[in-house]
């Protein structure tokens, strides 16, 4: 059964680092583009990162909050992408998720578009206090 599960959630103190893994059985993930989401209480989902496939493997989306701190990479030999946080802040709690779309697209200073075929998975809570 194909799915989508997202790790490496945690405690982190402020100015900490995480790395969020993404990793999927049951389909290749090179051939979908990849989302990072993110989602506090009581506020809507907000689109973080995400990546390209194929050719457009370059081309990446950091929403304006986390540009220059995270990261997200490809890491097609255990079929996972990656979101590396750093520098994490207390604005930075959330429940973490990523989606991978067949159709998708990511486009560099918009960010992930849907378009159907997709995969989510269950979330990773990501807590940065002192």
């Amino acid at each position: 059964q194909a799915q989508l599960v997202e790790s490496g959630g945690g405690l982190v103190q402020p100015g900490g680092s995480l790395r969020l893994s993404c990793t999927a059985s049951g389909f290749a993930l090179d051939g979908y583009s990849i989302g990072w989401f993110r989602q506090a209480p009581d506020e809507e989902r907000e689109g973080v990162s995400c990546i390209g496939i194929g050719n457009h493997v370059s081309m990446k989306y950091y929403s304006d909050s986390v540009k220059g701190r995270f990261t997200i990479s490809r890491d097609n030999a255990n079929n996972t992408v990656y979101l590396q946080m750093n520098s994490l802040k207390p604005e930075d709690t959330a429940v973490y998720y990523c989606a991978a779309g067949r159709r998708a697209v990511c486009i560099r200073n918009v960010g992930y578009r849907r378009g159907g075929n997709e995969y989510w998975g269950q979330g990773t809570q990501v807590t940065v206090s002192s």
